[in-house]
């Protein structure tokens, strides 16, 4: 349409920033990345991205008029109305910080921020697997686990930020690892991609019968998640149960969460999703056996589609709604 006006959405990572132009139905025009400089307590951030949105508009010969909005996805808790990070260990930042005040001023335009998994779960639920849902959760499963709550179409926020970090929901209650966070025995440290090879290597130190992932460790000196599910759906015994262990603890505390909000549906991506259908059918398996029966019974559990786009996506549906 000739009076259309585009969308930025801002994905801040630890590593790299991803950006992209967008239309208003969320349909990406242009994206790019680049790096975090984190150095100086990544006090060149914001004027980082500033200078990539401006110098990306002159190269497509755009005028900056042609923005609406922008939005931004960051890591970790945000208060959205008062547009300030409580914290941003990954990044450097103060706590309290000015994000969208700061990103205002560098790129020109409203800008509505947002916790990065949060917007990944928006991306989902707006361009995604989530598409014409309302009520979902979605849940990253990588180094950590990140999580994102949907409640009628809006993300549940809390007091300070913090709802939904589904990574940090106590797993193991005696015993456990500690976990990133300062506490032991969070969900992160048995479900994430770091967790279940701790956790394949632990049943390898007492296994006496053969296993790839035995193989694997004696000629690679490793073994990565992948491995485990390869092995796992070629029918490897130890690789199985370390499976199980995963989405054992998984499927107990989506059940929880399901008894609480009653989700239409539960996205699950990150890099341990790669397992697909066959990860899919063994939370399901230990969901249903822990739900509430009327939760199990209305509860879709599906594959991320977006990928990485889904930070960027969840960003401009935060430029379009909460500016």
């Amino acid at each position: 349409m000739e009076n259309e006006k585009w969308l930025l959405g801002i994905d801040i990572g630890g590593t790299s920033v991803k950006l992209a132009f967008l239309t208003e139905e969320g349909d990406i025009l242009h994206k790019w990345e680049i790096p975090t400089n984190t150095e100086n307590n990544g006090s060149n951030i914001i004027q980082d991205i500033g200078e990539a949105v401006h110098k990306k508009l002159s190269e497509l010969d755009v005028s900056h008029d042609m923005l609406k909005a922008a939005g931004v996805g960051a890591p970790g808790p945000i208060d959205q109305e008062k547009g300030v990070m409580f914290e941003a260990v990954n990044l450097g930042w103060p706590d309290n910080f000015p994000l969208r005040d700061l990103m205002q001023e560098a790129v020109g335009v409203p800008v509505a921020i947002e916790n990065d998994a949060n917007s990944a779960a928006l991306g989902e639920m707006w361009k995604g697997a989530g598409e014409g849902a309302k009520d979902l959760i979605a849940i990253t499963l990588g180094t950590g686990v990140g999580g994102g709550v949907i409640v009628n179409g809006d993300i549940v926020h809390g007091a300070k930020g913090a709802a939904g970090e589904v990574g940090h929901i106590t797993a193991v209650p005696h015993g456990g690892y500690m976990c990133n966070c300062g506490k032991a025995g969070c969900l992160e440290t048995v479900a994430s991609a770091t967790g279940i090879v701790r956790t394949a290597k632990e049943l390898l130190a007492d296994y006496e019968g053969d296993s790839q992932l035995k193989a694997l460790l004696d000629s690679n000196g490793d073994i990565t998640a992948k491995d485990i599910f390869d092995a796992a759906q070629a029918g490897d015994q130890l690789a199985l149960s370390t499976v199980d262990s995963l989405a054992d603890h998984l499927g107990l505390a989506l059940a929880n969460i399901g008894s609480l909000f009653n989700p239409e549906r539960i996205v699950i991506g990150g890099g341990v999703s790669k397992a697909g259908d066959f990860l899919v059918g063994k939370i399901e398996q230990y969901f249903k056996k822990y739900a509430f029966k009327p939760v199990g019974e209305s509860t879709e559990i599906v594959l991320a589609q977006l990928g990485n786009d889904a930070g960027i996506a969840g960003a401009a549906w935060l430029a379009a709604n909460k500016n």
